[in-house]
């Protein structure tokens, strides 16, 4: 059987048809359009880049945003001043924070001081901890992505062994939560574990979130997995070594083009909910 392609630009294409029915649909019942706040504190030209990308999502599905730009020189009391602002805005839906910030700020503390209704992008502890706990939360936006990709592809979850390589708090941390909350059995690896391959070889998936270029050797990864590559370098490469396993694995993510279009298309999505059950109520 050929590997298939876990096509995450064409689920993000196919997800923003509807959602756009979704806004236009919330227009004219409320005569309001989902308004998502999106904060970049520097002058980073990646993360502005990022940002713009997000913005761009936001008009393609007829929604409206709130573009807040604060210098490098942002204190971790201003920005807090801003997120509570934006909190308090009844007419925003969704305030992202455009990580990393400026060294001198206190970024877990600005994260967490986003309201949880608001939460879109799932970066508060509060949402971690709700969503690994199987209440309502909004998941963090790209391994939430994920899970929607492997639903969409009906890859089978219960039971298989999944291997996480990575740990940070928005992204290896709450895949594997997510992972382990849909019935699989879950081993978080990282880069400093002892014998990595070991682990790797064990897994009915593999999930690359360790954030170093090819970091993941493709001779590491059994036939039949599947593999899903979190991460995007210069040269578009991921954090796992896509070359050799394209023949072999069951299912994978090219990159680019796999997970990163899920990412904003679920913070978008997830925004367009929040604003359906704000609206609607």
């Amino acid at each position: 059987m050929p590997s298939q392609i876990l096509d995450g630009k064409a689920l993000a294409s196919q997800t923003e048809a509807a959602l756009s029915e979704r806004v236009a649909a919330l227009k004219a019942q409320s005569g309001q359009a989902p308004i998502l706040a999106t904060i970049l504190v520097g002058d980073d030209p990646a993360s502005a880049t990022y940002v713009r990308m997000k913005q761009n999502a936001c008009k393609r599905v007829g929604m409206e945003s709130i573009a807040v730009e604060m210098p490098a020189s942002t204190t971790t009391g201003q920005l807090l001043a801003k997120i509570h602002e934006l909190n308090d805005n009844p007419d925003c839906h969704g305030i992202l924070l455009q990580h990393p910030v400026p060294s001198q700020i206190d970024e877990r503390a600005c994260f967490d001081a986003i309201a949880a209704a608001k939460d879109v992008d799932g970066v508060t502890c509060l949402g971690f901890g709700r969503m690994a706990m199987g209440e309502h939360a909004w998941g963090s936006a790209t391994p939430a992505g994920i899970m929607r990709l492997l639903e969409h592809y009906q890859v089978p979850l219960a039971g298989k062994h999944a291997v996480v390589v990575g740990r940070s708090p928005i992204l290896g941390k709450p895949m594997a939560m997510m992972l382990l909350n849909a019935n699989c059995t879950v081993t978080i690896c990282h880069s400093r574990t002892n014998d990595l391959p070991a682990f790797i070889r064990q897994a009915d998936i593999v999930v690359g979130a360790v954030g170093k270029p090819e970091f993941i050797k493709g001779a590491w990864i059994k036939d039949g997995a599947v593999v899903v590559d979190a991460g995007y370098h210069p040269g578009g490469v991921g954090d796992i070594e896509l070359s050799t396993i394209k023949d072999r694995a069951s299912a994978w993510t090219p990159v680019p083009g796999g997970v990163g279009p899920m990412t904003i298309n679920t913070l978008i999505l997830q925004t367009v909910t929040s604003a359906e059950q704000t609206l609607q109520r």
